[in-house]
């Protein structure tokens, strides 16, 4: 809960590349009668957060953060207009917007006796069987155990590690945040753990006012001092914080007013100003005596005992976690109960069992053996392997199609890419129906740029996609200077005073497909007189080589997050995940203008603008747009699919529930 709205591009990478691999100090004093902040909350990282002596010097939590003396809040409150926002339950919020859609069809025992062999059954399929389970919880079996997959051991608990895939499920089951997102991707507050949320009609602050009766693990009460303290951790220089910092970087200060008052001050008026708000609490009363000893999070005994033994505030905390295999969550009688009594919805499920398999192919073996419950296939997985009356006899499947796209990334510091036409000339010589109708067994859909055609900053005046045309290719590429000069097949150019042969490394992914894809283009640029060699490279390492630049051109893939702001860690001028050196000063004036602009219309044309231009100089051969493909076992309801998957928004894998048999 609270983080799916912001689907961190590393993420999203992370699950993109996947599918493809498959196809401190004293504690904070009181506020003052008068309403002011306690005095430790009110800098970036005062004199009372010091501690020991980390890599830089004394940790100060915070430190990051420029000097701040917060008003008291009744001036404030009082010195501004604010606006509601809405606060509501995962349920709630998804019963909603699936009310406004058709009926199903088909009872849930037709659904099930139906094969999914068409786009009509799919939406048959889909329909019955995501409907949610009655609000009164008739007929429904609260002792079940869901037992998922994933293609990524569990690399930490602490929400501020996280990088994986399988770091944020976990999060997504055990922690809590301010904010989240509703399956069509509209910021909420959940009413789990927020009271109230109110925003100033300028945008420079938000309020939020904490239910009361959430407690941690151990017994103590969750309050706005620890998302203020999470904050402040976040944002210090001595905690290496992988993913979570972008967003929350964006902010001058949290401020916790008093146990349940919480004040988010904004560095700026911004259009993102909810995604930065996000993020996942830590209990203060733990971390503020740990981090200042071991600010890496992960070197101290007592780190490593938090590894496995956590303090949780979500619905789920962990019971067991054998790394390289599984990890179980078992649901959390003090998340829902509170002094003997029922103040929240009850988790449906008793337990989910998160299990870590690899290889795709051993895992549709233990779905269609009843040892795993759900899993994402492989286009080929789904059009070859899960039709027969095997599969069936356990589960079902569902598709829809993601914000995701896939591409080959030019590196335009290289002498064979610097140039826009032979980029260009890479993107007319790809094999297009080969690669959609023989590779992606014509399940997905060709690409037209970064942005997803059904999502609102597609373009209105977006490119055709392209057909291959080698001849085309062939005179970019004589125009870029590109010759068979000496006669012997392969084109060559001068630079720096030498004749150099086009003949460069295609790096992909250790599998299959990513291989396929890659040698398909290969083919190709040997008609045209230029040597690809393809490359499959171990995930860690090609990870590493796209961050230090050295590489020529890559194989990737990308999921759009909430927000297209997103992009510009992908596309601006030194971004750290603009692996190809792409640079343009209108895109990077258009990615700021789109942080600014509050008008959903005027926004969408900004980030259509992007994506044109992105189209015009072509940093990406921009190939096709990924469906998610999802079986899952026929005992499971509730199942619904986002843009961004089965569980990337709320409620997500908590609407899911089990019959009573």
């Amino acid at each position: 809960m609270g983080f799916r709205s912001r689907l961190v591009l590393a993420h999203w990478m992370l699950a993109a590349l996947v599918t493809l691999t498959l196809g401190c100090g004293a504690s904070e004093q009181a506020p003052s009668p008068s309403g002011d902040a306690p005095a430790s909350e009110t800098s970036a990282g005062g004199d009372s957060e010091s501690a020991s002596t980390g890599p830089t010097g004394p940790v100060v939590l915070g430190d990051m953060l420029e000097p701040f003396d917060p008003p008291p809040l009744e001036k404030l409150v009082s010195g501004n207009e604010w606006i509601d926002r809405t606060v509501a339950g995962g349920d709630e919020r998804l019963r909603e917007i699936l009310a406004e859609r058709p009926e199903p069809e088909l009872s849930v025992e037709e659904a099930l006796a139906i094969k999914n062999d068409s786009s009509e059954a799919n939406e048959k399929i889909s329909a019955a069987l995501g409907q949610l389970a009655p609000e009164d919880r008739s007929g429904v079996d609260d002792t079940a155990t869901f037992v998922r997959h994933v293609g990524g051991d569990l690399k930490t608990i602490n929400p501020l590690l996280m990088s994986s895939i399988t770091d944020f499920e976990y999060q997504d089951l055990t922690g809590i945040g301010l904010l989240t997102n509703d399956i069509e991707g509209r910021t909420f507050a959940p009413s789990e753990v927020v009271e109230s949320w109110q925003s100033s009609e300028d945008h420079l602050y938000d309020k939020f006012v904490l239910r009361d009766d959430l407690t941690w693990s151990d017994g103590e009460p969750v309050t706005a001092h620890d998302f203020a303290f999470t904050f402040k951790a976040i944002m210090t220089k001595d905690v290496i914080v992988p993913a979570v910092r972008t967003g929350p970087d964006e902010l001058r200060a949290v401020i916790a007013y008093d146990d349940q008052t919480l004040v988010v001050f904004h560095k700026a008026s911004l259009a993102t100003n909810d995604g930065n708000m996000q993020f996942y609490a830590l209990p203060k009363h733990i971390y503020e005596k740990t981090i200042p000893d071991d600010p890496m999070l992960s070197r101290s005994k007592e780190h490593s005992r938090l590894e496995d033994h956590p303090v949780v505030a979500g619905p789920y905390e962990l019971v067991k976690r054998v790394r390289g295999d599984e990890f179980v969550v078992r649901r959390r009688e003090a998340y829902y109960l509170h002094d003997g009594k029922q103040v929240r919805d009850k988790p449906f499920l008793k337990e989910v069992r998160i299990k870590f398999i690899e290889d795709f192919n051993t895992a549709l073996l233990a779905l269609v053996q009843g040892d795993i419950e759900e899993m994402m296939l492989r286009a080929e997985q789904w059009e070859t392997q899960t039709s027969d009356a095997e599969f069936y006899k356990r589960n079902t499947k569902v598709t829809q199609p993601e914000w995701t796209e896939f591409h080959f990334t030019w590196n335009v510091k290289s002498p064979f890419f610097s140039d826009p036409k032979v980029r260009w000339a890479m993107t007319y010589a790809v094999d297009y129906t080969e690669l959609i109708e023989t590779l992606c067994y014509d399940l997905y859909e060709q690409s037209q740029g970064n942005f997803h055609p059904d999502s609102w900053m597609f373009p209105k005046d977006a490119p055709e996609p392209v057909k291959q045309d080698l001849d085309r290719a062939q005179q970019l590429l004589a125009e870029a200077g590109w010759e068979d000069t000496d006669g012997d097949g392969v084109l060559d150019k001068e630079i720096g005073g030498r004749r150099v042969p086009f003949e460069f490394t295609m790096l992909t992914y250790q599998s299959e497909n990513g291989i396929a894809t890659a040698t398909l283009m290969k083919e190709s640029l040997d008609l045209l007189g230029i040597v690809c060699n393809v490359k499959p490279t171990e995930f860690t390492v090609l990870q590493q080589k796209l961050l230090d630049h050295e590489f020529e051109a890559s194989m990737g893939g990308w999921g759009s997050g909430k927000d297209p702001a997103t992009n510009v860690n992908i596309f601006g001028t030194g971004e750290g995940r603009n692996y190809g050196n792409y640079s343009n000063p209108e895109v990077d004036e258009l990615f700021e203008q789109g942080k600014h602009e509050f008008d959903p219309e005027k926004r969408a044309e900004i980030y259509g603008k992007i994506h044109m231009k992105l189209w015009e100089d072509q940093p990406y051969t921009w190939l096709f747009y990924r469906a998610g493909f999802y079986a899952y076992s026929k005992k499971l309801r509730g199942y619904n699919l986002s843009p961004w998957g089965p569980y990337y928004y709320t409620p997500g894998v908590h609407s899911i529930f089990a019959p009573a048999q």
